[in-house]
């Protein structure tokens, strides 16, 4: 089943592809149970958009509207096949150290050499502490990063990315990427296996990161805590 993510191309989103309009991505939420009890439609679309009704954690408008139109962006992409703008191309970011390392590596993770995932610690907006993995190849592809570059958003973990734990709620989720599956709840903690050459990335600070694969922790007063890992991607002989 793997497989099957790296078939349909760079930029595949399992939920901007397979549904059309936001309404079907939330009908997919509401089973015959639902509308039986409610006898409406759009108030169990309601239910389901505010997090009271469907199955784990359900994605906002906004959020889905820029998924759709960034897997559309990598469609057009593919048909074009013409080289894409870095993000990070002209950005001055010498003194912001993740920002940096992002720059460092767009081109590797675009163009699929290297897989990336930062870790990143920090308060949110509420100043509640939240932290989350993040793959860096699957925001690339579903989100435009140039705001980042410039400095006019502040990257930070969210319940969709592969990893997110919110220390004051305490809500956890984990979710699939085209580039990684999530491996929790086993005796080794929180592993992350490349779909691409199926070799693990092992996020334990007291462990080795895996074959091809290394973990950089950042110096920086921005967050109060970035690891990276980059994984060197080699397909299967």
């Amino acid at each position: 089943m793997d497989d099957d993510l790296e078939i349909k191309g760079p930029g595949y989103d399992p939920i901007a592809d397979e549904f059309a309009t936001y309404e079907d991505y939330l009908d997919s939420q509401i089973n015959s149970t639902d509308v039986y009890y409610l006898e409406d439609v759009e108030l169990a679309r309601q239910l389901v958009e505010l997090g009271i009704r469907g199955n784990g954690e359900v994605i906002r408008r906004e959020e889905f509207e820029q998924r759709k139109e960034a897997s559309e962006q990598a469609r057009q992409a593919r048909l074009n096949k013409k080289p894409k703008k870095l993000a990070s191309q002209g950005k001055h970011v010498e003194e912001y150290p993740l920002l940096q390392a992002l720059k460092d590596r767009e081109e590797a993770v675009r163009n699929g050499k290297l897989t990336t995932i930062i870790f990143i610690r920090d308060k949110n907006s509420k100043g509640q502490e939240v932290s989350g993995y993040i793959d860096y190849g699957h925001r690339l592809k579903t989100e435009s990063m140039e705001p980042y570059f410039d400095r006019k958003k502040r990257l930070m973990p969210r319940p969709s990315d592969l990893s997110f734990y919110n220390w004051e709620t305490q809500m956890s989720t984990s979710n699939p990427t085209p580039n990684f599956q999530v491996i929790a709840d086993n005796e080794a903690g929180l592993l992350f296996k490349n779909k691409r050459d199926r070799k693990v990335i092992n996020v334990d600070p007291r462990a080795k990161p895996g074959d091809n694969s290394t973990r950089t922790e950042l110096e920086t007063s921005e967050y109060l805590q970035v690891v990276v890992y980059d994984h060197v991607t080699r397909r299967r002989s």
